[in-house]
């Protein structure tokens, strides 16, 4: 089993700054790519940002320029630094984490999510 635990966020004035932590916990062999993905009142949820165990980077249009993933593969952590907030940046944000178990199963895992509000 695997546990994700999301911790960061909170209530910023706009041109602010948060930065989410993301820590799994559990049967982990290795994990794989790793994501923030937000989710807005009565909008779907969208990914924000990934990074591979590699360490490649993918980004959002929406946020280029402003928000940094990173990870720390003996921490099994993943962070998100969150630049330059605007009001639209406000949602749920949820980490995933694709998770090769010590049982050899290969599984997506998500964050309770943590809230992250904007005020212009």
């Amino acid at each position: 089993q695997v546990q994700l635990a999301e911790s960061g966020g909170g209530l910023v004035q706009g041109g602010g700054s948060l930065r989410l932590s993301c820590a799994a916990s559990g049967s982990i062999f290795t994990i794989n790519t790793m994501g923030w993905y937000r989710q807005a009142p009565g909008k779907q949820r969208d990914l924000v940002a990934s990074i591979t165990s590699g360490g490649r980077t993918d980004y959002a249009d929406s946020v280029k320029g402003r928000f940094t993933i990173s990870r720390d593969n003996l921490k099994n952590t993943v962070y998100l630094q969150m630049n330059n907030l605007k009001p639209e940046d406000t949602a749920v944000y949820y980490c995933n984490q694709n998770v090769l178990t010590k049982r050899g199963y290969t599984g997506d895992y998500w964050g309770q999510g943590t809230q992250v509000t904007v005020s212009s």
